[in-house]
């Protein structure tokens, strides 16, 4: 049997990079899936490539800083499924800059999208899957949330203030069954990271698909087993004392 068969996985950014990699991966796997993301163009290329498997696809597009659209996504997943099995809170803004010269204005974007979107996502799931008796969420975080790079300070508070909030998720749902993961990727080769050929060039990467391998080792463990956090990276990638 496949690994996910039948688990209903909401995947936030999923139109492209990371998070279509990991419905990719889940879709493979047997599980049928909701699709968020502002952008319903790309959530429709996303739905096309993946319902040829026999995998039933829902597309919902979805800006995850909204409280009122982050409800409706849960709302038309249970209408659709009636229970939300996995979580993949994949959304995320890179930006940064000297810290002296940051505007309020990137700062405010950033931790919105990737710390304010996850927090409003969890809060519905853990709603729903305290009620159902469990379930899994899977936090998309960055070695960021270790070593930081230079320049990055709005995603690299994110990523810490992540990783505080897969714990304390964790704890809160141990009781109920909630289990809540963090996964940090290394450099992952997306469209918007394949576009900046400086960086390609310089640096080691791996694809969404390899990435979406952990993701899928996350969602798969024994309903009583969690894996915390772990770190995914190109095995040639500089981590510590990365610049």
């Amino acid at each position: 049997m496949k690994q996910l068969t039948g688990k209903i996985t909401i995947i936030t950014g999923a139109g492209s990079g990371v998070g279509k990699g990991i419905a990719r991966a889940f879709a493979r796997e047997g599980a049928q899936l909701v699709l968020a993301s502002r952008q319903r163009e790309k959530l429709e290329e996303t739905r096309a490539e993946l319902e040829p498997q026999g995998v039933k696809v829902l597309v919902v597009p979805t800006d995850v800083t909204d409280e009122t659209q982050v409800r409706r996504l849960f709302e038309a997943t249970l209408a659709a499924f009636d229970r939300v099995d996995i979580l993949v809170n994949n959304a995320g803004r890179f930006d940064g800059g000297p810290l002296e010269e940051l505007s309020l204005e990137t700062w405010q974007k950033v931790l919105a999208v990737n710390l304010t979107a996850p927090f409003l996502c969890s809060r519905e799931a853990m709603r729903i899957m305290k009620r159902q008796g469990g379930g899994r969420i899977i936090n998309i975080g960055s070695i960021s949330a270790q070593i930081p790079r230079m320049n990055s300070a709005p995603y690299t508070t994110t990523k810490h203030g992540l990783t505080g909030l897969t714990k304390a998720t964790a704890l809160e749902g141990r009781e109920f069954g909630v289990v809540v993961s963090c996964l940090h990727p290394g450099n992952v080769g997306t469209e918007r990271r394949r576009t900046s050929k400086a960086l390609q060039d310089q640096e080691p990467m791996m694809t969404p698909d390899e990435l979406a391998v952990a993701a899928v080792t996350m969602a798969a463990m024994p309903p009583h087993v969690n894996m915390l956090e772990a770190i995914v990276l190109p095995v040639m990638q500089h981590y510590l004392g990365r610049g």
